[in-house]
């Protein structure tokens, strides 16, 4: 059963960074993609950043690109995203998944999630 532990999460001010670590265990991490995903109150779940296996075919939505950072640690099972420049409308709990080729969650199945939120 795929399971996945998302971490780093916390309350920053505007333009402030924070380093966000998503572990995977249960699945193959190495066979898939990865993708960071977030979720605002009274707003549908979004993609914001996704890597390929081979740490490849990085792309971000256009709302965060240019301030986040996605990258993976195969040998740890770990996806990471870095994010800078942080602003209010980044507010939200930050999931990670493992997707197809499409950008498609692979799993049903999602962790806990980890709270960002960006207030002065």
């Amino acid at each position: 059963q795929a399971q996945f532990v998302e971490s780093g999460g916390g309350l920053v001010q505007p333009g402030g960074s924070l380093k966000l670590a998503c572990e995977a265990s249960g699945f193959t991490f190495s066979w898939y993609g990865s993708g960071w995903y977030r979720q605002a109150p009274g707003k549908e779940r979004e993609l914001v950043a996704r890597i390929m296996s081979n740490g490849g075919n990085i792309k971000y939505a256009d709302s965060v690109k240019d301030r986040f950072t996605i990258s993976r640690d195969n040998a740890k099972n770990t996806v990471y995203l870095q994010m800078n420049s942080l602003k209010p409308d980044d507010t939200a709990v930050y999931y990670c998944n493992a997707i197809y080729a499409d950008a498609t969650p692979r799993f049903s199945s999602w962790g806990q999630g980890t709270q960002v939120t960006v207030s002065s």
